[in-house]
């Protein structure tokens, strides 16, 4: 239940990173979620490996630290991303 609330800020934190590059915050969203997801099952599929599979508390904690990576793998590919052309140039003689 926590996962889902840490997941919905970050999605957020996400959103609003793709509002400020000029980006649809719906799909990166999206992107977030998916890759919380596939992170989180690449990381207990790891922690398998590693930690064999009578382990829970290190395959649960193995899986958040992975599912965290993929939140942060997507806010990297934003970030890098050009910022939008709705600088303060081009906004003279409009009144908002």
């Amino acid at each position: 239940m926590l996962e889902i609330i840490a997941l919905y800020f970050l999605c957020r934190i996400n959103g609003k990173l793709a509002i400020k590059k000029g980006l649809n915050p719906t799909r990166w969203k999206i992107y977030t979620v998916g890759a919380w997801i596939v992170a989180e099952m690449i990381g207990v599929i790891l922690g398998i490996f590693l930690f064999g599979q009578n382990n829970l508390p290190g395959l649960m904690a193995m899986g958040l630290v992975s599912a965290f990576g993929g939140y942060l793998y997507i806010k990297y590919i934003l970030e890098h991303k050009p910022d939008s052309l709705d600088d303060d140039i081009n906004n003279i003689g409009r009144f908002n």
